[in-house]
């Protein structure tokens, strides 16, 4: 059974739409729209470390 997407409109300037289509291409995502929902979802996974990783002094 499919999952049903939300849809959520963004803008970006020139250079981050290259580097999307760039990311698309690569990684062979057949649209726009899925290429940048892995990269938020990597991103949050990024994010998510973060914040479970401990700051040390020199971090501060």
């Amino acid at each position: 059974m499919a999952t049903k997407s939300l849809r959520c409109m963004i803008s970006v300037d020139e250079e981050m739409l290259r580097e999307l289509e760039a990311f698309r291409f690569e990684r062979r995502f057949p649209t726009h729209s899925q290429a940048a929902a892995e990269l938020i979802r990597l991103g949050l996974e990024v994010v998510k470390q973060e914040k479970m990783t401990p700051k040390t002094p020199k971090d501060r």
